[in-house]
C-alpha cells in the first residue's frame, strides 16, 4: 500500500491500525494470570505424583529382594518400560515449552531470565504470553507459517497416540504373559487388559470435525490463534494426564505383587476448563478432580465440592461442573477436597480457587480504504466481531448505500448518493450495533494538459497534446474520470484572444490548429472545465487553466 500524502488520509490509515491493534489485545491481564495458574497447578500436580510413584517403586523393589515373591520379579523391567516410555514424551512436550518459552521471549536458542519479566530477582511471568502468532506457526501451520507442512501439533498428537498404545502394550504384555504366574484367573487377566484401556492420556482426534469454526485439523482446534500463555496449560496437561496414566498402570502393577500403592498423603483439588475467557451468556465446561488421585479410592471417601456444593465422582476421579457466564469482569469459584484414608480413617483437605474472566460482545466496522463512502465505486468493508464467529455474523446496509457484495464479515458497499448509511452487525438474532458512515461523491479530479496542471511549458511539449484529461489525486479507489468539455482561448502577444469550444476530452480542428501555432510568449486558456466521474448525475465543474508558452 503506497503510503498518501494527504495528512487527512494519513491520520485515518493510523486510527485504522489502532483499532486493530486494540482488538487483537482484548483479553485481559487477569486471563493471562489464569492461565498460568492452571499451568502452575498442573506442574504441582505432575510433581506429587512422581514423589509418590518413586516412593512406590522403591517398596516394590525392596518387596521383591525376598525370594519368596521371585515370580513378580518380571513387573521390574515392566514398569522400567513404562517410565521409559513416559519420559521420551515427557521430554518431547518439555522441548516444545521451551521453544515456545524462548522464541516468544528473547530467541536466544534457550531458556533464561531473558524470556521473562523480573522483578527484584523473581520471574513473574513469560515476557511473550500473549503471542498469538508462536503457537499457531510452530504447532499449526508448520515452520513457513502458511500450511506448506503439518505444525508440530500433528506431530505430538501421534507422539501421544504411539506413547498411548506402547503404555498399554507393556502392560497388557506383561499380564498376559505372567498372569497365570501371578495367580490371576482368565476371567481376572482380560477385566484388567480392558481397563488399561481407561488412562487418562488419549487424543480425541473427532470433535474437531464437528466443532464450529470450520477448523483444519486437531492441532487448528486445540492451538490454532491461542496465546503462548494459554498453550503452556494444554501442554502441561498431556505431561499430567501421562504421568497419571503411568501412575495407574504402575500401581496396578505393583498391587499384583502385594506391594504398597501410591500413599494418601497430599490432595488438591484440580480445576481444568475448557476456557477462562467467555462472552456473556455462554458456558464454561469444566473438569473438577482432585489432585494425585488414586484409582483405588472409594469415591465415597472423597468430599469434592465447588462453592459448598457436592459433586458426584466419575469412574476416573472427576467430576462435571458447568459455569454459564454472566455479567462481565472477573469472576472466581472456591474449590475443596476432603479425602478419608480408609485404613486410618485420617481426613486430608484442600482447597483452591478458579479465576475466570466474563466479557461483552464488542463489534467494530471499517471501511478498508477511507472512513467514508463513495458513490459510483465499489468500498470494501470488514466487520470484526469479538466473540462471535465470523460465519454466525449478520450485516446489511440502510440509508444512502447499498450492499453489493461480500458475505459474512466482509462485504462491499457503494453509495447511491449523497447523506448517510447505516452498517447493522447483528448474530444469532441479536443486534450488536449500528455504525454510521458519510456517503459522499468521488473527490473533483484535477484537470491536466500532459502532466502539467498550468503555468509554463515548453512549446514543443504543448504542441504534442492532443486533449485534456482529467486525474484523481491520492484516491484509493479504482476510478477514472472523464472531461466533458471546456473553452480554449488563445492569446498571442499583441493580438486579440481567438476562442475553441470542445465537446469533449480530445481537441477539436479549430484547438488542434491554434496549439500548433504555439510560440514563446503566447498564453492560452482553458475555462469552465467540465467532467464526470462514476456516480455523477451530471458534469462538475473544475474551474480553468493557464499555460504560458516558454
Amino acid at each position: 500500500m503506497s503510503i498518501p500524502k494527504e495528512p487527512r488520509q494519513l491520520m485515518i490509515n493510523i486510527m485504522y491500525l489502532v483499532l486493530m491493534a486494540l482488538l487483537a489485545l482484548n483479553v485481559s491481564a487477569e486471563v493471562m494470570n489464569a492461565f498460568q495458574t492452571l499451568d502452575d497447578g498442573n506442574q504441582a500436580s505432575i510433581a506429587t505424583v512422581n514423589d509418590q510413584l518413586t516412593g512406590t517403586v522403591e517398596g516394590l523393589d525392596g518387596l521383591l529382594e525376598d525370594d519368596s515373591k521371585a515370580k513378580f520379579r518380571p513387573i521390574q523391567p515392566a514398569i522400567a518400560e513404562v517410565q521409559s516410555i513416559s519420559s521420551e514424551l515427557t521430554a518431547y512436550v518439555e522441548q516444545l515449552r521451551d521453544r515456545m518459552i524462548d522464541e516468544s521471549g528473547n530467541k536466544n536458542g534457550e531458556v533464561d531470565d531473558g524470556d521473562y519479566k523480573i522483578k527484584d530477582g523473581v520471574r513473574l511471568g513469560l515476557k511473550g504470553k500473549k503471542n498469538k502468532d508462536l503457537p499457531t506457526r510452530l504447532l499449526v501451520y508448520g515452520e513457513d507459517g502458511v500450511g506448506g507442512e503439518p505444525g508440530l501439533g500433528e506431530e505430538l498428537k501421534n507422539r501421544i497416540i504411539d506413547t498411548r498404545e506402547r503404555l498399554i502394550a507393556a502392560y497388557t504384555t506383561l499380564i498376559q504373559e505372567n498372569g497365570q504366574t501371578f495367580g490371576l484367573r482368565e476371567s481376572e487377566i482380560a477385566t484388567r487388559v480392558a481397563n488399561v484401556q481407561n488412562i487418562p492420556l488419549s487424543i480425541d482426534d473427532e470433535e474437531w470435525k464437528v466443532a464450529p469454526g470450520n477448523k483444519e485439523s486437531w492441532s487448528d482446534y486445540t492451538f490454532g490463534h491461542m496465546p503462548v500463555a494459554a498453550v503452556m496449560p494444554l501442554l502441561s496437561q498431556v505431561q499430567s494426564d501421562l504421568k497419571s496414566s503411568e501412575a495407574n498402570i504402575i500401581n496396578d502393577m505393583v498391587q499384583l505383587a502385594g506391594g504398597r500403592t501410591i500413599e494418601i498423603d497430599q490432595f488438591f483439588p484440580v480445576f481444568s476448563a475448557d476456557r477462562s475467557y467467555v462472552i456473556s451468556g455462554e458456558q464454561i465446561n469444566a473438569k473438577v478432580s482432585v489432585g494425585s488421585y488414586s484409582s483405588s479410592l472409594d469415591p465415597a471417601n472423597v468430599d469434592l465440592r465447588v462453592n459448598g456444593q457436592r459433586l458426584r465422582l466419575n469412574a476416573d476421579g472427576t467430576a462435571n461442573y458447568t459455569i454459564t457466564g454472566s455479567g462481565a469482569g472477573q469472576k472466581s469459584i472456591s474449590t475443596s477436597v476432603a479425602v478419608t484414608n480408609p485404613l486410618t480413617g485420617e481426613v486430608t483437605r484442600g482447597d483452591g480457587k478458579f479465576t475466570y474472566e466474563v466479557g461483552q460482545r464488542s463489534v467494530a466496522v471499517s471501511a478498508d480504504k477511507m472512513n467514508v463512502f463513495y458513490m459510483g465505486v465499489p468500498n470494501p468493508v470488514t466487520v470484526s466481531a469479538a466473540g462471535v464467529p465470523s460465519n454466525a455474523v449478520r450485516v446489511s446496509v440502510t440509508g444512502d448505500a447499498t450492499k453489493t457484495g461480500g458475505s459474512g464479515s466482509s462485504l462491499v458497499v457503494e453509495g447511491q448518493r449523497q447523506g448517510k448509511a447505516n452498517i447493522v452487525v447483528s448474530a444469532n438474532g441479536e443486534t450488536l450495533g449500528t455504525f454510521e458512515f458519510r456517503v459522499k461523491r468521488i473527490p473533483n479530479p484535477s484537470p491536466q494538459i500532459g502532466n502539467s496542471k498550468g503555468g509554463k511549458i515548453p512549446a514543443t511539449q504543448f504542441k504534442a497534446q492532443t486533449g485534456m484529461i482529467a486525474i484523481l489525486d491520492n484516491f484509493d479507489f479504482d476510478a477514472r474520470c472523464s472531461i466533458s468539455g471546456y473553452e480554449m482561448y488563445y492569446a498571442p502577444q499583441r493580438a486579440d484572444a481567438v476562442p475553441s469550444v470542445n465537446a469533449g476530452a480530445s481537441f477539436n480542428a479549430t484547438s488542434k490548429q491554434l496549439v500548433s501555432r504555439a510560440k514563446p510568449g503566447d498564453n492560452y486558456y482553458f475555462n469552465n472545465i467540465r467532467a464526470r466521474c462514476p456516480g455523477d448525475q451530471g458534469p462538475r465543474d473544475l474551474g480553468s487553466l493557464a499555460f504560458l508558452i516558454q
